[in-house]
């Protein structure tokens, strides 16, 4: 293949991926009108109409769909070689992005990761909270981190911490006045303090477990309602009703009596965070160094 033609299939890739010539001349770092004329030059070669142009949008034809599918795996093997001979230097370096909950990323990540970077002075790590399921490819990142029963499809997981539950606290003071819920049924006479999910806006409804293993989903109410889960447990520390929140989070204030469970029989344990990506990705020096600092043992 002539020289060319790879810089054209380039320039076609980068249109097809930002789905805009403005986006893509920018990202290639040349003008509008030249890139306009590589792909018109391509197609002219071609004798194939690869991208269908309007005044609001850029998308592959048929023709191109069918181009690209062949060119960006083949592009996407010459990157990570390219890659792997980066990485071969005696120093591992690069910045890895993960996307997490506020809580997986204090109580889990920074803490493990935290040495890595005094160790590493080349690696960085940037942390992305989000309480929705993100798109790794949309959001940028490498990695993220969700429950073991969540992560998706197609994604390699690796378990980053142990079993988990949540479980329903309340200020002794509060439980004092209202009363100890004995079923989760009972919670639709308490306040309770609710969290709302930025994945599509709801409120997270309250999960419960009987005996005999039936699911049990409550919708509670109450006067505060936060999008993180460390506000969640501060309203209910200072007595503004039940809250339903990781143990890991909650025992030190039980043990130091600022709050009482309840419903214990109800909560039942799940799979902890793992952390997923693409199983496509090759790990970079960097994100080997995550992956190995991250990795549960025992």
């Amino acid at each position: 293949m002539l020289r060319e033609n790879i810089n054209d299939l380039i320039a076609l890739a980068a249109v097809a991926e930002e789905r805009s010539f403005t986006r893509a001349a920018a990202r290639l770092n040349v003008s509008q009108s030249a890139l306009s004329h590589t792909i018109k030059s391509l197609e002219t070669r071609l004798g194939l109409r690869l991208l269908t142009r309007t005044t609001r949008s850029v998308a592959p034809t048929i023709e191109g769909e069918d181009l690209l599918a062949t060119i960006n795996p083949c592009f996407e093997t010459i990157e990570a070689r390219l890659r792997a001979l980066n990485d071969s230097r005696d120093e591992p370096t690069g910045t890895v992005r993960i996307v997490a909950v506020e809580y997986a990323i204090e109580s889990i990540l920074w803490p493990k990761l935290s040495p890595v970077l005094t160790q590493y002075p080349a690696v960085n790590v940037e942390f992305v909270m989000d309480y929705g399921y993100t798109d790794l490819a949309a959001s940028q990142c490498d990695a993220g981190v969700r429950y073991g029963d969540q992560v998706s499809d197609g994604m390699i997981a690796m378990r980053i911490g142990p079993d988990e539950r949540m479980i329903c606290v309340g200020a002794p003071d509060y439980l004092d006045a209202a009363g100890t819920p004995e079923t989760p049924h009972d919670l639709s006479e308490h306040r309770c303090v609710n969290l709302r999910l930025s994945t599509h806006g709801a409120l997270y409804s309250w999960e419960f477990e009987d005996a005999e293993g039936n699911e049990i989903r409550v919708k509670v109410g109450g006067q505060a309602c936060f999008n993180t889960i460390n506000p969640v447990l501060r309203a209910a520390i200072d007595g503004h009703g039940l809250a339903l929140v990781p143990e890991r989070l909650a025992t030190e204030h039980v043990e130091a009596g600022r709050l009482r469970t309840c419903l214990d029989g109800y909560c039942p344990y799940f799979s902890g965070f793992h952390l997923y990506y693409p199983s496509r990705q090759r790990p970079s020096s960097a994100f080997q160094v995550v992956l190995d600092a991250l990795r549960e043992r025992g």
